[in-house]
């Protein structure tokens, strides 16, 4: 292996070997606590949802777009979940579609305003996540939902393969999915073009506000889907569940664009990207830093992974 092929590799996986070397800082420092199976899983479980959200992010980033929104679809359908749930009795297997839809409507509305009146989706999408978010207030009453149907508990956290709860292994499948859809299908294809130039993926037979628009459904899809699990996973619905994940998401999506694929919005680099960002915090925690060290350590991974994504950008355009 030469060392420009060493190079390549270090570059792809080096956010890998950085998350295992804090596993090992961490470890060395309480490994009675922190290298323990019952932690891991708990890191691996927990934080399915912050996948999935960070998944729906990257969609539309391939395309050069940003979904604010998406924190507040996740709230949006874990309300709507847990309303028709406890108050209206319906059955959850014909809740997850009507939720479903919902994401995708949001995705709609999001999409039309955006390419229709040609308004910048960072202002469209904070607008339309805030006004969901005064919907959920109002549907709500302000007030947290519990009584959510048992069912959808067992097949969230409940029921664990090897101790880790299936969210984890859902949030892994979507991965899958995003990235084979990224990777090996031609709309995955038109989502780079149109991220790396609309005019010429224009110019390439790319139809790019269809392309658009489908990102900004697949993001509300998977919002809808993040906002079933988490209503799963705490048995209740929060009028401000979704609101934390926001900063994390972006975080992850960033820092994920600089390993597995340099330079490209990818979805195992984000996956890798959300438990090493995790596992960071819960060291943290396992210390004793108290919790403000959360947004201390989220902000400051999103400025450093802006910057390094930027960085490793340039150096490959320049290279093209």
């Amino acid at each position: 292996m030469n060392l420009s092929s060493l190079g390549n590799h270090v570059e792809r996986f080096g956010l890998v070997l950085v998350w295992l070397a804090v596993i090992a800082i961490f470890g060395a420092m309480r490994p009675d606590t922190f290298l323990t199976w019952s932690n891991f899983s708990s890191i691996f479980g927990s934080e399915a949802v912050l996948v999935i959200v960070t998944l729906g992010l990257v969609i539309p980033l391939t395309a050069g777009d940003f979904d604010l929104s998406i924190a507040q679809t996740l709230t949006f359908c874990s309300m709507l979940t847990g309303l028709l749930s406890a108050r209206v009795g319906i059955p959850i297997e014909a809740i997850i579609p009507i939720a479903l839809l919902a994401g995708a409507a949001v995705g709609v509305v999001n999409g039309a305003i955006t390419l229709y009146f040609r308004v910048h989706s960072l202002i469209v999408t904070l607008g339309v996540g805030t006004f969901l978010h005064g919907i959920t207030l109002w549907m709500s009453d302000s007030q947290t939902i519990s009584g959510v149907e048992r069912a959808l508990m067992n097949y969230v956290i409940i029921y664990r393969i090897f101790g880790i709860p299936v969210s984890f292994y859902y949030a892994i499948l979507l991965a899958a999915l995003v990235w084979y859809v990224l990777s090996y299908t031609a709309f995955g294809q038109q989502l780079l073009f149109t991220g790396r130039g609309r005019e010429v993926g224009r110019l390439s037979g790319v139809a790019v506000g269809r392309v658009r628009m489908a990102a900004f459904v697949a993001s509300g899809v998977m919002g809808a889907i993040a906002g079933i699990l988490y209503t799963g996973t705490t048995g209740s619905a929060n009028p401000n569940s979704g609101t934390t994940l926001l900063l994390p998401a972006f975080a992850a999506a960033f820092l994920g664009a600089t390993c597995i694929k340099p330079g490209r919005f990818n979805a195992w680099g984000s996956v890798v990207a959300v438990y090493f960002l995790v596992t960071g915090i819960n060291g943290l925690s396992v210390l004793g830093f108290r919790t403000y060290v959360h947004d201390l350590f989220y902000g400051g991974a999103l400025v450093v992974a802006v910057m390094v994504s930027q960085l490793v950008s340039g150096r490959k355009e320049r290279t093209l």
